[in-house]
């Protein structure tokens, strides 16, 4: 995804990971301009990843607006995870896609059927450039995600995950034994600390 200015400038890394400051490794001090840009960045980000949402499951979902806005970043401890391509677009950079994770107060059906307090680290977000899916993009993404917080996917829960999610945690972690609800929660994590 091109921007009308220089992401490389936005993002030093190939993946940034952005909190309730929007600042990627804390550039932004005092540069208002910068944070601006950010903040369209993420909010371009977040409308593409809701328009890339079948209609059928965002009725389903009941989502009128995107779920990721730089709005809501500043007012939620969520992270994102914000990938780039550097040398495209003349050197300015395009963004790849984005990968947003928080913790989540929820109350889960475990494999008996009983109600479940738990706060597992969620992913409420993933989107990759429609162009550039299927390069192992959302692989990279994903997997350092994983080695940035120390965890094993089994252990996360998938706020309302698309098939596509679905697929990709199937084909690439092997999850595939979910607990239906309206979150996917691997049969296995009931079994871990997280929900005890």
């Amino acid at each position: 995804m091109e921007f009308p200015f220089d992401i490389n400038q936005l993002f030093p890394e190939r993946i940034s990971v952005l909190d309730h400051t929007l600042e990627a490794g804390g550039k932004f001090a005092g540069r208002p301009d910068l944070q601006a840009c950010c903040a369209t960045v993420i909010d371009e980000l977040g409308k593409a990843s809701a328009r890339f949402v079948p209609p059928v499951l965002k009725e389903a979902q009941q989502l009128p607006a995107p779920v990721t806005s730089a709005s809501k970043m500043k007012s939620q401890r969520h992270q994102l995870y914000l990938l780039k391509d550097g040398e495209s677009n003349g050197g300015r950079g395009v963004v790849t896609g984005f990968l947003k994770i928080g913790y989540k107060k929820l109350f889960l059906l475990d494999l008996q059927s009983v109600h479940v307090e738990a706060e597992p680290l969620c992913v409420l977000d993933f989107y990759i450039v429609e162009s550039l899916q299927r390069h192992g993009y959302g692989l990279e993404l994903f997997d350092f995600m994983l080695q940035d917080k120390n965890l094993d996917p089994v252990l996360m829960a998938y706020d309302r995950p698309s098939p596509k999610l679905l697929s990709f945690l199937a084909n690439h972690y092997h999850l595939t034994e979910n607990v239906p609800q309206v979150l996917f929660v691997h049969q296995h994590s009931f079994e871990k600390a997280i929900f005890n």
